[in-house]
C-alpha cells in the first residue's frame, strides 16, 4: 500500500483471560481501542481495566440455565414435520421426532396435540381428520388409523427447542465435552420478559467496566434444524425465516391482532418450511408483521434499560436475527446504537452498511479464531493457514470497500489460537491499515459512480436486500449476481413486485435485474400471473427501460409461454410444451458485442438453463451452446433487454455483467470512466481528495490499465491482494 492514513482505532479485539500480555500486545500492534469477549472466554480485570472499550457479549434467550430448566414449558418452539412413512396396512405409525437431532429437540406434550398439530396423506396433499390419528406420549408416536396402503403420512408437530443452535454449534465444534447445554427461553411470555428484564439490569450492575452491550442478536435464533445423521447434519437452515419464534401461547396473540388463526401448515409447508427462497404467501407476511412488532417493542424495552445504565446497545446481525428485519421500517425504533455483521464476501458488506437507523456499522472478519472453519476445515490448527485464509476473506470482502463503508471491523473467538501462526498476526495487521485508509476516503466523499441505476426485482424487495438468508450460496445465480454487484461502480437498489403494484417503477431506475429459478422468491413465482405485473414492465421497457434476466427471469407455468416476458427477452425455454413448434435459427454476429469485449475463451455460468430457444427474429444471439442461447439481447420499442442463461460469481462473468448493465442501460460511452483493464482488479476514484485506489482481488501478481474520465490512462502493478493508493 502506497498511502496509509491512520494506524489505530477502529478495531474490535477479541481478549481471554488467562492470555492478558497476548491480548494487550496484539491490541497494540493492531491498533485496538475495544476488547470483547466471545461465546466461551471471559475478560479478566486486567484486561478490562486496560485503556480500551469493553464489549461483553450477551444473548438473553440462554443467559440463564437455572431459570430455564425451571420454566420448560417458556422454551422456545416451532413446528417441525415428520419425515413421512408409507403405509403398509390401513395403520400406519409414525415417529415425530425420527431423523431429527434429540439432544436440540423435544416434542411438546403439554399443549393438546388435537389443538396444534396436524396429520397429513402426503400423497393426495389431504389432511387426516383428526378422528383418525392419536398420540401416545408414552411411547412418543402417532398412530394413524384408516391410511391408504401405500400413501406417505407425515405429522406437524409442535417441539421445544432444549439446546440453543449457536451454543450447540460452538459446543460440537469446540469439543466443550460435559459442559452444561444452554437452553433458548422465549420472550413472548410475559413471565420471560420480566425475568430477562431484571436479569439484565443485574448484569449490568455486575459489569460495571462494559461499554457496549453486545446483543447476539436479540431473541429468536434463525432457523437451524439439525438431524441424527453425521452425514447430514444440518436438515434445515434458513437465515431469514421466522419458523423459530413459535407458540401455542404468540398463535392466540396472532389470531387476537389479526383477527384469524394459523395453522401448522403454514410454518411447515409440506416440509418445505417458510423459507426465504420461497415466495412469502400473505398469512406468512402477517405473522412476520407480527413477530416484527413484538421483536421491536420488546427489544426496545432492553436497550432502555441498556442506556439507562449510561452504556450503548449494539446488535449482531446474524444468529438469533429473526423479529428484527433490518431493512423494515421498524428497525429504527429499536433504539440501537450499533450493528455488527460477520462478513465472508462483499455483498455481506453492502447488507450492512446500507441499513438505515443505526449509528455504528462493525464488521467481525474471518476466519473466526476457532481450530476449524464452518465446513470442518483447519485453520488455527496444524494444517491450517489462518493468514492465506485471512487474505482471501479479505480479498473477498474489500471489493465492497470500495463502493461503501462502515465504521469498524474486528475478530472473535479464542485470541490464544493465533500464538503459533504469526503470519497471521502480521496479516491482520495489514488488513487493519487498509480499513483505516479506505474508511477515512469515505468520510467526507463519495466514489465516482457510473449513471447506471439497478432495481434488482425480487418477491421480497427491499425487506430483503442484497438477498439476505445468511452467507453465500453458491450456485444460487441472485447470489452469484448480487455478489458481483457488490464491487461494481453502479447503483443498485432492491424492488419487490407489490411496490410494481402499488406505485410502478421508479422514475429513476434504468435497469431492471430479475434472476433465479422457476419458482422462487427472486424470479418471483406467482406473482407472474398478474398480468398487471407484465404490462408494468412491458410498457416501461417500450418506453426506454431495460431489463436484464438470468436464469429463469418472469419464469411461471402459466401460458404456453414459460418466459412470461418472452416478448421482451426475444427467447424462452423449452419445457415439453411446445415440442411440436418449430424453432428459428440464429447467426451469432462476426463482431465482438459491447458486452462480451473483454470475454476470452468459454463462458462459464455454472449450471445454467439450457433448451432456450429464439421467439423473435430481432434477438441477437451473443453466446451459445449445443444450440442453447447463452447469452442473448433484443431492443423492444425504445427499450433493451439482455438474457443470461445463468451466473457464476468470478472476475470473467463480474465484468461481462458490468458491461450488460452499462448496455442495456445505453451507458456505454460511461462504462471506461475509472475502470480497470485487467479482470483480476478493481479501483475506486474519490473525486474530493483526487484519490484512486486499485487493488489486486488474485494470490498472483498483476498489472492493470485504470482509465479516467478524459480516457487518459495510468498503469498500475499490484503485488498479490496488494492495494494501491494514488493522487491524481
Amino acid at each position: 500500500m502506497t498511502e496509509k492514513v491512520s494506524s489505530a482505532g477502529g478495531f474490535t479485539l477479541p481478549g481471554e483471560a488467562g492470555y492478558e500480555d497476548l491480548t494487550l500486545e496484539l491490541a497494540q500492534r493492531w491498533g485496538a481501542d475495544a476488547i470483547r469477549d466471545s461465546d466461551g472466554t471471559v475478560l479478566s480485570d486486567k484486561i478490562t481495566q486496560a485503556d480500551y472499550d469493553i464489549y461483553s457479549t450477551l444473548c438473553l434467550a440462554r443467559a440463564d440455565n437455572t431459570w430455564a430448566k425451571v420454566n420448560t414449558d417458556k422454551l422456545q418452539q416451532n413446528y417441525l414435520m415428520s419425515y413421512p412413512v408409507v403405509a403398509e396396512s390401513d395403520t400406519v405409525t409414525v415417529d415425530p421426532l425420527a431423523g431429527f437431532f434429540r439432544e436440540q429437540f423435544k416434542v411438546n406434550v403439554n399443549d393438546d396435540p388435537k389443538d396444534w398439530w396436524q396429520v397429513f396423506d402426503r400423497t393426495t396433499g389431504q389432511e387426516v381428520a383428526k378422528d383418525r390419528w392419536s398420540f401416545d406420549p408414552g411411547q412418543g408416536v402417532v398412530t394413524v388409523d384408516g391410511a391408504t396402503k401405500w400413501h406417505k403420512y407425515t405429522v406437524n408437530f409442535l417441539a421445544y427447542r432444549i439446546w440453543e443452535a449457536i451454543s450447540m454449534y460452538n459446543h460440537i465444534t469446540n469439543d466443550w465435552g460435559d459442559r452444561e447445554h444452554q437452553m433458548p427461553i422465549d420472550p413472548i411470555y410475559p413471565e420471560t420478559q420480566a425475568f430477562m428484564l431484571e436479569f439484565l439490569r443485574r448484569w449490568l450492575d455486575e459489569h460495571p467496566r462494559t461499554k457496549v452491550i453486545r446483543f447476539t442478536s436479540l431473541f429468536y435464533n434463525f432457523a437451524w434444524f439439525w438431524g441424527d445423521s453425521p452425514d447430514l447434519r444440518f436438515t434445515y437452515v434458513d437465515w431469514g425465516s421466522y419458523e423459530s419464534c413459535v407458540s401455542p401461547y404468540a398463535l392466540r396473540l396472532f389470531a387476537k391482532a389479526k383477527g384469524y388463526e394459523l395453522t401448522s401448515e403454514d410454518f411447515v409447508n409440506n416440509g418445505a418450511y417458510c423459507s426465504t427462497h420461497n415466495v412469502p404467501s400473505r398469512r406468512l407476511r402477517d405473522w412476520m408483521d407480527f413477530m416484527n412488532e413484538f421483536v421491536v417493542s420488546f427489544g426496545r424495552k432492553c436497550i432502555d434499560v441498556v442506556h439507562t445504565a449510561g452504556k450503548q446497545a449494539y446488535m449482531f446481525y446474524d444468529d438469533h436475527i429473526v423479529g428484527t428485519d433490518p431493512y423494515g421500517a421498524r428497525f429504527k425504533d429499536f433504539g440501537l446504537d450499533g450493528l455488527i455483521k460477520c462478513v465472508f464476501n462483499a455483498f455481506e458488506v453492502r447488507l450492512c452498511a446500507g441499513v438505515e437507523g443505526v449509528k455504528t456499522k462493525e464488521l467481525r472478519l474471518h476466519p473466526y479464531l476457532f481450530p476449524t472453519g464452518l465446513q470442518g476445515e483447519p485453520t488455527f490448527m496444524e494444517g491450517g493457514d489462518p493468514a492465506l485464509d485471512a487474505w482471501r476473506f479479505w480479498a473477498n470482502i474489500r471489493r465492497a470497500f470500495l463502493r461503501t463503508s462502515v465504521d469498524r471491523i474486528g475478530l472473535g473467538g479464542y485470541l490464544h489460537l493465533v500464538e503459533p501462526f504469526p503470519e497471521f498476526v502480521d496479516t491482520i495487521e495489514q488488513i487493519t491499515d487498509e480499513f483505516r485508509t479506505l474508511r477515512r476516503f469515505h468520510e467526507d466523499d463519495k466514489p465516482y459512480t457510473a449513471p447506471v441505476k439497478v432495481a434488482v426485482l425480487t418477491a421480497w424487495g427491499k425487506l430483503r436486500s442484497w438477498v439476505y438468508v445468511g452467507h453465500f450460496v453458491h450456485g444460487m445465480e441472485l447470489y452469484e449476481v448480487t455478489e458481483a454487484m457488490a464491487g461494481m461502480p453502479v447503483e443498485v437498489t432492491f424492488l419487490s413486485f407489490d411496490d410494481i403494484l402499488a406505485g410502478g417503477i421508479p422514475d429513476d431506475v434504468q435497469v431492471i435485474l430479475n434472476a433465479g429459478r422457476l419458482g422462487s422468491a427472486w424470479t418471483g413465482g406467482e406473482y407472474w400471473r398478474n398480468p398487471k405485473i407484465v404490462e408494468a414492465l412491458t410498457g416501461w421497457v417500450a418506453s426506454g427501460g431495460s431489463f436484464v434476466g438470468v436464469g429463469e427471469p418472469s419464469a411461471c407455468v402459466h401460458s404456453s409461454q414459460y418466459f412470461q416476458l418472452a416478448h421482451l427477452l426475444g427467447v424462452d425455454r423449452e419445457t415439453g410444451s411446445t415440442l411440436g413448434k418449430p424453432k428459428r435459427t440464429y447467426n451469432k454476429p462476426d463482431e465482438t458485442h459491447f458486452v462480451l469485449a473483454d470475454t476470452t475463451g468459454a463462458l462459464d455460468f455454472g449450471k445454467d438453463v439450457d433448451n432456450i430457444y429464439l421467439v423473435a427474429n430481432d434477438t441477437q444471439v451473443l453466446a451459445d451452446r449445443d444450440g442453447s442461447p447463452r447469452v442473448a439481447i433484443r431492443q423492444f420499442g425504445k427499450g433493451r433487454s439482455v438474457y443470461l442463461s445463468g451466473f457464476k460469481f468470478s472476475p470473467a462473468n463480474t465484468r461481462l455483467l458490468h458491461r450488460t448493465l452499462c448496455w442495456a442501460a445505453g451507458r456505454e460511452a460511461d462504462y471506461r470512466a475509472w475502470t480497470c483493464s485487467n479482470i483480476h482488479t478493481d479501483c475506486a476514484y474519490f473525486p474530493k481528495a483526487k484519490k484512486l485506489v486499485v487493488i489486486n482481488n488474485s494470490d498472483q501478481p498483476q498489472q492493470t490499465r485504470v482509465f479516467d474520465a478524459k480516457g487518459n490512462a495510468v498503469d498500475v502493478t499490484l503485488k498479490p491482494y496488494d492495494i494501491s493508493v494514488m493522487t491524481e
